[in-house]
C-alpha cells in the first residue's frame, strides 16, 4: 500500500496557513534579521521560509546603513556579520536542515530564477537592425529619433576592447569603490574586487550590478579607453561643467542573470550602450506603448513618474513566454563591441546572458532637444502620455477636440507596431492618480468606444504632445518634479548657456524654452514694458531671460527689467513692494550700500485685460486700483505707506510657511497681473561667471566687500512693528502669539520682543513634519541624520533668540533682529574689471564677450566687486540667516573666505552684556555653529543638499554636531562685545 506523503503546511503554519506563500515571504521582508532568525525556530516550514537567501539579501541591504558593503559568502551570512553576530554562531549558516512535506511554486520559481543559466537564450523576435559603419548623414536620416539601431565597430579602435575585462580591471582599480544598483534607495558601494568575488559566489535571482555615474571621477583614467562616437557626439548638455550637468555616462559590470527591469531614460534622453564582453538581451517597445506586466504610476501634483517592473529576469521567464507574437517586443542579442541606439522615450530592459561589461551615455541633440524640454515642463498629464500613451488621459480631455489639431496622420503612429489595447486604471484617493497598465482585463477601462472620431492615435510627436501640457502652470511657480534630471534654476542656467553659445540653433533652443519655461509669454510682457517706458525695442538675443534666479529677468540696452512672479501675485507684490521700502530707506538713512545697488529706474504694474497688455505706475505705496479687487485685499480703502512693505510680508511668509507648494501660492490664480521694475544696467559680469578665471586675491577682497556690505544692511534702522503695516488693521484672530521662553530660565516667564515673533513663528511652522520633509529631498543627505534631526532641534525655537539674564533676573534678547537680504549667492554678486592690460590706468576700458550685464571680458587680471543684486527676498530676522547662501554658494563651504567676511563685518551675531551671563551657560545655544545649523536645516529651500554635495565626507557622518564643526566651526572663533 502506498504511503501519503505528509502535508507540513498547515500544522507548521497554524492560522498563517490562510496566507498564500508570496504574501508570507512578503511579510518576513518587513522584520528585522534578528526576528526573522527567532522565527526560523517556530517550526519546520517557518524554517524554510526564513531562510531564503533571497529574503536575507533584502533584509541585508535593507539595514545596510549605506557606504561600503562586503560580500561574506552568502547573504545570511553577510546580513548576520552586520549585526556583530560571532563568527562561531556565522558557521551554523553554512549548515541546512532539509524537510519533505512542503512544496511551494511560489518558492520553486523563485529557486528556479536563482539557479538558471542563459546559455542559449537568445531568441531574435522583430530583431533590431543591424549596421556597420553606419555614417552621420545615414543615422540621423533613418535612426535619430525614430528607431534603435545596433551598430557595429564603433569600438574597435577603443583600448578598452581589449583591457575592460573583470581580471585587468581588478588589477588596476581593485581598491576602488564603485556604486551598487539595488532595489533600495540607499547608496552601496562595494571595492571592485569585493564586486568581482560576489559576482564568482552569488546565486540571486537578481543580482546586485555595478552602476556607476562618476566612474570619471572614481577612476580618471578609465575615460581615456573609449572615446564617444561621431554619431553621437552632439550633445546639448555639454555646455554645462561637468559637476553642474546630470548624469550621463555610466560603466556598468554585472553577472548572468542581472539586468535592467523595464524603463524610460531620464529626461526622455536618448541613449548608446556599448557592450565590451559578455552578451546582453535587450527588448523596446516604442513611446506610449507600456510593456505587458509593468504599471506606470504619474503623480497628479508634480509629475513624477514611476514604474512597477518584475526584474528583468522574471519579465523574461514568466511574462516573455506568454505574449503573443503581435504583442512581443523589438528584440536582439547584443555581443561584444556592438553599440545599440536607444531612442528618446522607448521602453527597454535588459538582460545580462554572461558576466558583462560595457559603457553607456545618454544625450541631448536637436532630434530630442524638444522633448527634454517638454519633460521638464510643469505639470502631470504630458510627462504620463510620454510614457503611457493614451492611457493616461480621459476620453473627456478630446471632447472638443478637433482631429486636425493633431498633426498630419501620416505620424499619428509607428508602423508595423500594433499593440493591444491597455487600460486605464484610476488609483484610490491618497496615492499616484494615474495607473496605466498593459492587462486587457483591468476594471475602469479607458476609450470603450476607440472608433470615437475625438479621439486621435497616439503619436511621439512634439506638436501632439504638447497639447497635454497643462497651460495654467508655469516654470516659475510650479512645483518641480523630483524625477526631473536638474533642478529649475539649472534647467534656466541651461537654456540661457544653449541661447548664448550656440546661436545657430536659436530657433530649436526658443521652441523648448517656450515649452520649458514660456518664453514666449514672458518676452511679450517684457516688450510691453519697453513700449511703455520708450526703452529701445529688445534684440532678438535680447528677448531670452538671463540668470538663474527666480522671476524672468531681461537685459536691454542699459537696462535691466525684472518682471516678479515668484510664489504667485501676492508674494509679488509683497517682493517688490519690500524692495522699494527697503530702497526709500537707503536714501533716508543715506547708508554707504545704496552705492552698491543697482539704480532703480522706475516700477509699474503690468496687467492684461482681455487680449491686450498695460502697465501703471507703482513706488510701493498705496494699493493700485488694478491690484484692490484682487481676493487677497480685505481692506479696500488706500492708505499712505507701503501696505505691501516688509512687515507686511512678514505676515505672508508665516500665513503660508509649512504649506505645500499648490497651497501656499493659492494667489498664483491671479495671472493677470505681474508687478515689475526697471534698474539700470551694471558694468561687469554676476561673479558666478566669473569663478573660475579671477585671481585668489579677487575672491578674497569679495569677502571683504561682503562682509562690509552685510555690515550695513545689518545695521539699517527696522521698520517699527504696525498692526497697520499689512494696509489694514489686523485682527486679533491673526495678530502673532505672545511666546513665552520655557521654565529652564530660572523658571521666570519672558515674552519674546514683538519684531520677533513672526521670526520665531515663521520657523516653528517649518520644523513640523520636518523629517518627512527632509526624506522628501532625499540624497544626499544622509538618512541615518535625518532619524536624529528632532532630538537634535531644540523644541522651542525661542532658544535661539540668545536670551540672557541681567543682574536683576531679568530675561532679555541680546540678538539684534535687523534687515535680512536672504538670497546673497554668486548670480547676485557684481564684479567689474579695474585693470586691463591693455589700459593698464583706465577703468572704463572696452572690455567685450560677457554674457550678463554690460560687456566685459573673462580675461581681465583684475576685478573688484561693485554691487549686490536683487531684494526681492527681503526680510527681518535673524542676521545669522545671511551667511547660509553667502557661505554655502559664494564660498563654497571655504572657511578662509568665510573668516575674511567676518573680519570685515565687525557686528556681533550674538549680542552680550558686560553685566550678564548666558541663561544657558555651558550648552549648545552658545555655540554660534549651532545657531547656523538649525537655520540651515530649518531652512525652506533644500540647503542640506548643498551642504552634502561641497562636504561629500561629511555623508558617513555619525551625528548632526559633526556637521556642524565641519560646515560652521569656524563661526565659533569670532566675537564682537558690545
Amino acid at each position: 500500500m502506498m504511503m501519503m506523503m505528509r502535508d507540513r503546511r498547515s500544522e507548521a503554519l497554524g492560522e498563517l496557513r490562510a496566507l498564500p506563500d508570496d504574501l508570507i515571504c512578503a511579510i518576513l521582508e518587513s522584520l528585522s534579521p534578528r526576528d526573522v532568525s527567532r522565527l526560523a525556530c517556530a517550526s519546520s516550514v517557518m524554517y524554510i521560509f526564513c531562510n531564503e537567501e533571497p529574503l536575507w539579501m533584502t533584509l541585508c541591504l535593507k539595514n545596510h546603513c549605506g557606504g561600503q558593503l562586503e560580500y561574506k559568502g552568502s547573504w545570511k551570512r553577510t546580513a548576520l556579520y552586520q549585526q556583530n553576530v560571532a563568527d562561531k554562531f556565522l558557521e551554523a549558516c553554512t549548515k541546512s536542515l532539509h524537510f519533505d512535506g512542503f512544496n511551494s511554486l511560489f518558492l520553486y520559481r523563485r529557486f528556479y530564477r536563482c539557479f538558471t543559466t542563459l546559455d542559449n537564450f537568445s531568441p531574435d523576435h522583430f530583431a533590431v537592425e543591424r549596421v556597420k559603419d553606419l555614417s552621420l548623414q545615414e543615422f540621423h536620416q533613418k535612426y535619430d529619433g525614430k528607431k534603435p539601431v545596433l551598430v557595429t565597430g564603433l569600438a574597435e579602435t577603443w583600448p578598452a576592447r581589449h583591457t575592460w575585462t573583470t581580471d585587468e580591471l581588478v588589477d588596476k582599480y581593485g581598491d576602488l569603490k564603485f556604486k551598487i544598483s539595488q532595489r533600495s534607495s540607499k547608496k552601496i558601494t562595494m571595492k571592485l574586487k569585493d564586486y568581482v568575488s560576489y559576482m564568482k559566489l552569488q546565486r540571486d535571482e537578481d543580482p546586485l550590478y555595478i552602476f556607476e555615474d562618476k566612474f570619471g571621477e572614481v577612476a580618471p583614467s578609465l575615460l581615456n579607453d573609449y572615446s564617444v562616437p561621431l554619431i553621437f557626439k552632439e550633445d546639448f548638455f555639454n555646455v554645462l561643467d561637468i559637476d553642474q550637468r546630470p548624469a550621463f555616462r555610466w560603466l556598468i559590470i554585472g553577472p548572468e542573470r542581472s539586468g535592467a527591469s523595464w524603463h524610460v531614460d531620464p529626461a526622455l534622453t536618448s541613449a548608446w550602450n556599448t557592450l565590451l564582453c559578455g552578451r546582453k538581451r535587450w527588448a523596446l517597445y516604442p513611446p506610449g506603448t507600456v510593456p505587458p506586466g509593468v504599471t506606470v504610476h504619474v503623480n497628479e501634483e508634480n509629475g513624477d513618474v514611476n514604474a512597477d517592473t518584475p526584474s528583468s529576469l522574471q519579465w523574461w521567464l514568466d511574462i516573455y513566454p506568454l505574449l503573443a507574437d503581435q504583442d512581443k517586443p523589438i528584440e536582439c542579442t547584443q555581443a561584444p563591441g556592438e553599440t545599440i541606439f536607444v531612442p528618446s522615450g522607448w521602453w527597454h530592459c535588459v538582460l545580462n546572458l554572461e558576466n558583462t561589461i560595457a559603457v553607456t551615455q545618454n544625450f541631448v541633440n536637436p532630434k530630442n532637444f524638444e522633448f527634454v524640454c517638454l519633460d521638464m515642463t510643469p505639470g502631470y498629464l504630458h510627462k504620463g502620455v510620454c510614457r503611457a500613451g493614451l492611457l493616461a488621459v480621459d476620453s473627456k480631455f478630446f471632447a472638443n477636440a478637433e482631429r486636425s489639431t493633431f498633426g498630419d496622420d501620416s505620424q499619428l503612429s509607428y508602423a508595423n507596431m500594433e499593440r493591444k489595447e491597455k487600460r486605464l486604471r484610476v488609483s484610490p484617493p491618497g496615492e499616484d492618480q494615474l495607473i496605466a497598465v498593459n492587462d486587457e482585463n483591468s476594471a475602469n477601462g479607458a476609450f470603450e468606444n476607440r472608433n470615437d472620431p475625438q479621439i486621435p492615435e497616439f503619436s511621439y510627436e512634439i506638436g501632439f504632445l504638447s497639447m497635454f501640457v497643462e497651460e495654467d502652470r508655469d516654470h516659475y511657480n510650479a512645483e518641480w518634479s523630483p524625477s526631473n534630471s536638474i533642478g529649475q534654476r539649472e534647467m534656466r542656467q541651461w537654456l540661457h548657456k544653449l541661447w548664448v553659445e550656440k546661436p545657430e540653433t536659436r530657433d530649436l533652443i526658443w521652441k523648448g524654452a517656450c515649452l520649458a519655461l514660456n518664453v514666449d509669454k514672458w518676452a511679450a510682457r517684457m516688450n510691453q514694458i519697453c513700449i511703455s517706458h520708450d526703452l529701445p525695442s529688445p534684440l532678438d538675443s535680447e528677448k531670452f531671460p538671463v540668470g538663474t534666479g527666480s522671476n524672468p529677468v531681461y537685459l536691454t540696452a542699459d537696462y535691466v527689467i525684472k518682471i516678479y512672479v515668484e510664489g504667485g501675485l501676492e508674494s509679488s507684490l509683497h517682493g517688490l513692494g519690500t524692495e522699494l521700502e527697503f530702497y526709500s530707506l537707503l536714501q533716508k538713512v543715506n547708508s554707504q550700500l545704496k552705492d552698491h545697488i543697482p539704480e532703480v529706474l522706475t516700477s509699474g504694474i503690468l496687467f492684461q485685460e482681455n487680449d491686450s497688455l498695460g502697465t501703471i505706475p507703482w513706488d510701493g505705496k498705496g494699493i493700485p486700483e488694478v491690484v484692490s479687487n484682487c481676493e487677497f485685499i480685505e481692506d479696500k480703502n488706500q492708505i499712505d505707506g507701503y501696505p505691501f512693505g516688509v512687515w507686511s510680508k512678514k505676515h505672508f511668509e508665516c500665513k503660508r510657511a509649512g504649506m505645500p507648494l499648490n497651497q501656499s501660492t493659492s494667489s498664483i490664480g491671479s495671472t493677470r497681473i505681474w508687478p515689475y521694475m526697471i534698474t539700470k544696467r551694471c558694468k561687469g559680469d554676476i561673479f558666478a561667471e566669473l569663478r573660475d578665471v579671477i585671481s585668489w586675491d579677487d575672491v578674497q577682497n569679495l569677502a571683504l566687500f561682503l562682509g562690509e556690505q552685510l555690515r550695513n544692511l545689518h545695521a539699517l534702522p527696522v521698520p517699527p512693528f504696525d498692526e497697520f503695516s499689512y494696509g489694514r488693521k489686523t485682527s486679533d484672530a491673526k495678530k502673532p502669539s505672545l511666546k513665552v521662553c520655557p521654565k529652564a530660565l530660572n523658571g521666570g516667564d519672558f515674552t519674546i520682543p514683538v519684531e520677533w515673533q513672526l521670526f520665531v513663528e515663521t520657523f516653528t511652522k517649518r520644523k513640523k513634519d520636518l523629517s518627512s520633509r527632509l526624506v522628501k529631498w532625499g540624497d544626499p543627505i544622509p538618512s541615518s541624520l535625518i532619524e536624529k534631526v528632532e532630538e537634535y532641534i531644540p523644541e522651542d525655537l525661542s532658544m535661539l533668540l540668545n536670551i540672557v539674564q541681567d543682574e536683576k533676573s531679568m530675561c532679555k534678547v541680546f540678538k539684534s533682529c535687523s534687515w535680512i537680504h536672504s538670497d546673497i549667492m554668486d548670480d547676485n554678486v557684481y564684479m567689474e574689471p579695474c585693470c586691463v592690460s591693455s589700459f593698464p590706468d583706465d577703468d572704463d576700458a572696452p572690455v567685450s564677450g560677457l554674457s550678463n550685464g554690460h560687456n566685459g571680458s573673462l580675461g581681465q587680471k583684475k576685478w573688484r566687486p561693485s554691487y549686490i543684486l536683487d531684494f526681492s527676498d527681503l526680510s527681518i530676522g535673524d542676521p545669522i540667516c545671511d551667511l547660509i547662501p553667502v557661505h554655502l554658494d559664494v564660498f563654497r563651504g571655504d572657511s578662509q573666505l568665510l573668516k575674511k567676511f567676518l573680519e570685515n563685518y565687525k557686528r556681533p551675531l550674538i549680542r552680550k552684556s558686560s553685566h550678564s551671563q548666558p541663561a544657558n551657560s555651558g550648552n549648545k545655544f552658545e555655540r554660534l555653529s549651532y545657531h547656523a545649523m538649525c537655520y540651515c536645516i530649518l531652512h525652506e529651500d533644500n540647503v542640506l543638499g548643498s551642504i552634502f554635495s561641497l562636504w561629500r565626507e561629511l555623508r558617513t557622518a555619525k551625528s548632526w554636531e559633526e556637521v556642524e564643526e565641519a560646515v560652521w566651526g569656524e563661526l565659533n572663533n569670532y566675537e564682537v562685545v558690545c
